[in-house]
C-alpha cells in the first residue's frame, strides 16, 4: 500500500509553495456574553476588505473571523499563568524524562529545547513579544535559552541538544527539539524588524536549525530518529522548513518537497486508507500531518477554480479534476500537483475530525494535543469554513478537561503538564493568529502551460 501511496504523492511538483504554520501576531478579540460552546459568535464585520489574496479581489469573508467565547478567554489566562510559573532558573522549560513520567513538578525536571519552544510559541501567541507584553521577560529568557542551545550544538549535529530520553524525544523522535526550535525561531524572526538587536542572531540560529533538519532527512522525506509516533516529528520538521523558507532561511527546495510529499503520502485519497506504520498505529497522528502539509495547495486550487469560474473559463458546477484545472489555464504538471494535494486534504481533514478518531478527549497524550493543533491550523491556512466548527468543538472539549490549577496533562505517552499545557494553549488561542495564518496561506500560482 505504501508504495502505491508514494507513487501518488510523487506527482506533486517541486513548484509547490509551502504553507506556513505560524508567525504569531496577536489580534484584538471581543469576549462574547455567554460562556458555553453551543455556538461561536461571529466577530463584527469590518468595513471593506479584510484580507487580500492573489486573485480574490474582495479578500476574505469577514465571517471567517470568530469572537472568542468568554469561557475560552478565562481558560487561556489560567493556562498562561500556570506556564509562567513553570519556568526554570535557566529560562527553559522541561517535560521530564521518559523513564520518570511520575515526576510532574515542572521545577523537578531538566529543561529541554522542545518543551521550551512550545511554551515560547504559546506566550507569543498570547500577545507578548521580546520587547512588550505582560510576559516579555519570560519570553526573552526562553529565547536566550534556545539561542544558546543552538549556538553550543556540535558542528554537523542533527539536533541542538545532547540531552536524551526526554518524554518528547521518546514519543515523537530523537530530533524533535531542532524542529520545534526552528519553528519558534521562524515565528520570532517574523516579529523582529531589521534593526532589532536579536534579529541577526536569531536568523543565524534559524539557518543552523534548517541545516540540521536537512542533514537529518531520510531519502523518503521523513526525519531520522523516529520515536513512538515519528510521523509527528517529520510533520513538524516539514512545517519548520516551510516557515523558515518564508523568512528567507537557506532551505533547499528539494528537501522541502520531500518533506511535504512524505506527509501527503501517508494518506491515500483514492482508497481512503492511512499509513500508520510510523504513527504508532494511530490514525489521528498520520492524517493530521497529511492535512497540514496539503492545506496550502488545497487552498491554491480553490482560488484557481474560483477565479476561473468568475472569468467563465469553466462551468459553475465543474468538478475538481486535473482536466478542470487545465481548462482554468493551469499547466498539466501543476494541475496534477494541485489535484493530488486537494484530494488528500479533503479526505484527510474529514478523518482527522471524525468522532472515532478524536475520541481520546479525556484520555489524551501530548501527541493528541499536537495533532489537534495541526488540524486546526490546517483548516485556517486552507481558508476552510469548516474551521469554525472545529474551533467550537475543540475549544469546548479542551476547557472541559482543564485541570483546576489551569494546566493540562497527558494520560498516556507524553504526560508532561508543561508540554500539554503549552500545546493546549496554542490550540485555544489560534483565534489570536487567524489573520496572519490566513495571510500566510495566500499563495501565488502559475497558469503557464
Amino acid at each position: 500500500m505504501r508504495k502505491h501511496v508514494f507513487v501518488i504523492a510523487a506527482i506533486a511538483s517541486t513548484a509547490g509553495i509551502a504553507a506556513l504554520l505560524v508567525s504569531f501576531r496577536p489580534t484584538s478579540r471581543t469576549p462574547i456574553a455567554h460562556s458555553d460552546h453551543k455556538e461561536c459568535c461571529e466577530a463584527p464585520k469590518p468595513k471593506g476588505c479584510v484580507f487580500m489574496t492573489v486573485y480574490e479581489g474582495e479578500g476574505l469573508d469577514s465571517s471567517f473571523v470568530l469572537a472568542t467565547p468568554a469561557k475560552v478567554l478565562q481558560s487561556e489566562q489560567r493556562a498562561l499563568q500556570w506556564l509562567v510559573g513553570a519556568q526554570a532558573s535557566d529560562g527553559g522549560y522541561g517535560a521530564g524524562s521518559h523513564s520518570r513520567q511520575d515526576i510532574t513538578d515542572p521545577h523537578a525536571v531538566s529543561t529541554d529545547p522542545a518543551t521550551t519552544a512550545m511554551v515560547a510559541m504559546a506566550i507569543m501567541r498570547m500577545g507578548s513579544t521580546l520587547d512588550q507584553g505582560p510576559h516579555a521577560q519570560q519570553l526573552s529568557r526562553a529565547t536566550e535559552y534556545l539561542l544558546k542551545q543552538v549556538e553550543s550544538a556540535p558542528k554537523n549535529a542533527i539536533n541542538i541538544t545532547q540531552l536524551q530520553g526526554t518524554q518528547i524525544q521518546a514519543k515523537l523522535g530523537a530530533n524533535i527539539d531542532v524542529a520545534l526550535t526552528a519553528q519558534f525561531l521562524s515565528n520570532l524572526v517574523a516579529k523582529l524588524n531589521g534593526q532589532h538587536p536579536k534579529r541577526l542572531r536569531a536568523m543565524r540560529a534559524l539557518n543552523t536549525c534548517v541545516d540540521m533538519i536537512q542533514r537529518g532527512q531520510n531519502s523518503d522525506g521523513s526525519q531520522r530518529g523516529d520515536g513512538w509516533a515519528g510521523v509527528l516529528q517529520s510533520s513538524f520538521a516539514a512545517t519548520a522548513l516551510e516557515s523558515a523558507k518564508s523568512q528567507g532561511a537557506n532551505v533547499d527546495d528539494e528537501s522541502l518537497k520531500l518533506a511535504r510529499d512524505y506527509q501527503k503520502g501517508n494518506f491515500d485519497a483514492n482508497k481512503g486508507t492511512v499509513a500508520t506504520e510510523r504513527a504508532a498505529g494511530i490514525t489521528l497522528y498520520a492524517v493530521s500531518g497529511s492535512t497540514r502539509n496539503s492545506a496550502a495547495e488545497a487552498r491554491e486550487l480553490n482560488e484557481v477554480v474560483i477565479q476561473a469560474k468568475k472569468e467563465g473559463k469553466i462551468k459553475k458546477d465543474a468538478p475538481v479534476t486535473v482536466k478542470t484545472l487545465e481548462d482554468a489555464g493551469v499547466s498539466r504538471s501543476e494541475a496534477e500537483r494541485l489535484n493530488t494535494a486537494y484530494q488528500v486534504y479533503e479526505a484527510a481533514k474529514q478523518q482527522a475530525q471524525a468522532d472515532n478518531v478524536i475520541s481520546g478527549f479525556g484520555n489524551n497524550g501530548g501527541e493528541e494535543f499536537l495533532s489537534f493543533l495541526q488540524t486546526g491550523e490546517s483548516l485556517v491556512i486552507a481558508k476552510d469554513q469548516g474551521w469554525k466548527n472545529w474551533y467550537q468543538q475543540t475549544t469546548g472539549r479542551l476547557t472541559s478537561i482543564q485541570n483546576q490549577d489551569g494546566s493540562w496533562n497527558g494520560h498516556h505517552c507524553i504526560t508532561s503538564p508543561v508540554f500539554c499545557t503549552a500545546t493546549s494553549l496554542l490550540i485555544l488561542s489560534i483565534n489570536n493568529d487567524i489573520e496572519h495564518l490566513v495571510a500566510q496561506g495566500a499563495v501565488k500560482y502559475s497558469t503557464k502551460k
